[in-house]
């Protein structure tokens, strides 16, 4: 009998050691990057974008049916420009096609042109780039700040010359440049300022909105942006001589008082205008901005505190003057000897595995291929000469900026529009790869 009973409590004890053992295995399997055979932390996807409701498809039917699809006296691009002038606090606004058509125009109306010399980021967009060499000028590249992916303006200075006309600060997502250095500088060297906000819808530099700084600032609304209509662009100015020259500009170079008859023009231009349809979209996606912004800063902030915990992990740091980041893009540096030297690539693909898509960013844009191509047309080596293009070369390098292109992920606006518990996926996720960060490394 107390055999019988022992054989009993043994097998007993050996089936519950045995789920036990099992579930420890599964617990352990579940652990496990995705990567490497684990469940990925995250089924559900990221809120779409772009928000899309009934009031958006009203406002384009009602442009479609209007048979008014270009822009017309009175028409929806007046009444955008006066709602967005209002939003960021500008005196004057311009609506343009595009966010790039925004840059052309404030360059074309400054009067930039071949061999002169605009201040630029190296980490942006190429269109930060593009709007100088389309004049035949020469972009000179400042070095990037680290810590705030932003351009580092205690640099702006010293790569001043008496080429210098303009300098082009970008806001990389979201994200205030030091407005405070850069408009000292501009102001003593008597240079204008085009801000690039593109990316920086709703941020603040003390209290006051981005795009207000500088001679001119310029957003987009291309389908990525925080305020999007698939394309678009504005061009703001408190200088009401030069609004009339960005308007005129904008259009061909006719002035905003002619009519249809009028064949006379006062400018250089281009047609860069706005439609109908973009500016009835905006005008309803407006409605959304501010509470979206909200809930951006609010995600961005947890996940913040939750990242900074993780050795390796360095969220983009903000400048004391930025008071509101717009958040386009949430930045942080991956610093891969704090995970057994697992490349960033890696990194990258195991997060994804997770359900958690990023990005690398921006590779050096003053190192890429087309700028060479460039120099090397006929205009630009009749205009600079073999000995200052070669030169060029040399007063360009921006070290910083190298590291930081080697170690930057974005996650895009969108990771941001969800829950709290949405950061902590993400922060678990990426937990989870430094733990097994060896293995993957492998792999």
């Amino acid at each position: 009998m107390t055999k019988n009973v022992n054989r009993r409590n043994f097998m007993t004890e050996a089936a519950v050691s045995g789920m036990a053992l099992a579930s420890l295995k599964a617990q352990v399997a579940n652990d496990k990057p995705a990567l490497l055979g684990g469940k990925s932390i995250r089924k559900k996807p990221f809120p779409s974008w772009p928000v899309v409701a009934e009031t958006d498809e009203k406002a384009v039917a009602a442009v479609a049916r209007s048979a008014r699809w270009g822009r017309f006296p009175g028409g929806n691009v007046d009444r955008f420009e006066e709602k967005f002038r209002s939003l960021i606090g500008a005196k004057y606004c311009v609506a343009t096609n595009s966010g790039t058509s925004g840059l052309i125009t404030s360059l074309g109306a400054l009067g930039i042109g071949a061999g002169d010399e605009v201040i630029v980021a190296p980490y942006t967009w190429i269109a930060s780039v593009n709007c100088v060499l389309i004049y035949g000028a020469m972009p000179v590249f400042v070095d990037t700040d680290l810590e705030t992916f932003q351009i580092d303006a205690r640099k702006i200075e010293a790569a001043i010359t008496d080429r210098t006309v303009a300098i082009l600060p970008v806001h990389i997502g979201g994200n205030p440049c030091d407005m405070d250095t850069i408009m000292a500088v501009a102001d003593k060297h008597k240079l204008p300022v085009v801000e690039d906000a593109c990316q920086s819808h709703l941020s603040e530099w003390r209290g006051r909105k981005v795009g207000t700084f500088g001679t001119t600032g310029v957003f987009s609304f291309q389908s990525s942006k925080n305020l999007t209509a698939g394309e678009g662009g504005a061009l703001l100015t408190a200088d009401v001589e030069l609004y009339d020259r960005c308007w005129s500009f904008h259009t061909n170079g006719r002035r905003k008082t002619s009519t249809a008859p009028d064949f006379t023009y006062d400018t250089r231009g281009a047609n860069l205008r706005m439609t109908e349809f973009q500016a009835a979209l905006l005008m309803v996606q407006m409605t959304r901005l501010e509470d979206q912004t909200k809930i951006r800063e609010q995600n961005a902030h947890y996940l913040t505190s939750l990242l900074r915990e993780i050795p390796g992990i360095v969220p983009a740091r903000m400048y004391e003057g930025c008071t509101r980041n717009g958040y386009h893009l949430y930045c942080f540096r991956y610093r891969k000897e704090q995970f057994a030297d697992l490349s960033r690539d890696k990194f990258l693909k195991a997060l994804a595995a997770e359900g958690i898509g990023a990005s690398s960013g921006y590779p050096p844009l003053n190192k890429d291929k087309f700028l060479a191509d460039t120099f090397s047309t006929r205009g630009f080596q009749r205009t600079y000469g073999k000995r200052a293009l070669a030169e060029w070369h040399e007063r360009n390098q921006c070290p910083q900026n190298d590291k930081l292109c080697e170690e930057a992920v974005w996650l895009y606006q969108t990771r941001l529009l969800g829950e709290r518990a949405d950061m902590d996926q993400i922060a678990e996720a990426i937990r989870r790869i430094q733990k097994y960060d060896g293995e993957l490394a492998r792999v």
